[in-house]
Parts: C-alpha cells; structure tokens; sequence
C-alpha cells in the first residue's frame, strides 16, 4: 500500500476520532474507518435508526473521504471549502484526497465542526 496514502488516512482518521463518543466507529480498520451517529431519528418522513457522518478508505490512488453533511447541506456546506478542496470533490459527497498539506487537513477539520454542529442542530446526534 502506498505509504503516503497511510499516512494521509493516518492524519485524516485523527481529525474524524475527535468525534467518537458520541458518534460511532462501525468500522475502524487500517484501510477503512467510518463514524455513524446511532439514533432514532425521522429525516425526510423516514425513520432511522442510524445516520452516517463521515468516514476515509483507502483506495488505490487516493484516500476518499466521504463527508455526508454537504450532502443533506450542498450549498451550506460547499461555501466552507476553498476552490483547491472543491476541485477534489467526485459526486456529491466524496473527496479524493491524493495529497494533503496543512491548509487543507484545516479545511476539513473545520468542515468536520461544522458538520457535526449541522447534525446537532437537527437532532441527529
């Protein structure tokens, strides 16, 4: 596995543990970490009992770093990023981080807050 890809989920899955308690590891491994928010909760008439917040894998080029907020929030959201983060979002809420500098790793430990703040406010967590 490419040591820099580590080392990016690496400082990557420290931002996101910060969350842990009272959001939920499902799955916490090497490659893989994802952190749920294990509630009873109604979003969009449906009831769930879980929700997903965010999470890293490794992929074979990248690190994707799913951050499921700016898909409830798109345009709330969206206005946290600069135009260099932007450019690393695939879909609609997948990042492919390939390298990782300082301002960056910031960006999504703000967006990580603001997430979180997000579900707090609609009761998910």
């Amino acid at each position: 596995m490419n040591e820099n890809l580590i080392e990016i989920y690496n400082r990557l899955k420290l931002q996101l543990k910060k969350y842990e308690s009272p959001l939920i590891a499902k799955f916490d491994m090497d490659s893989r970490y994802d952190l749920w928010s294990v509630k009873d909760v109604v979003i969009d008439g449906r009831k769930k009992n879980e929700v997903f917040f965010a999470g890293l894998i490794i992929q074979s080029s990248y690190v994707g770093f799913y951050y499921m907020p700016i898909y409830e929030e798109p345009e709330k959201m969206k206005k946290l990023f600069s135009p260099e983060l932007l450019k690393l979002l695939k879909g609609k809420s997948c990042f492919h981080i390939k390298k990782l500098n300082e301002g960056l790793e910031k960006e999504i430990e703000y967006a990580l807050k603001e997430g979180y703040e997000l579900y707090k406010e609609r009761g998910w967590v």
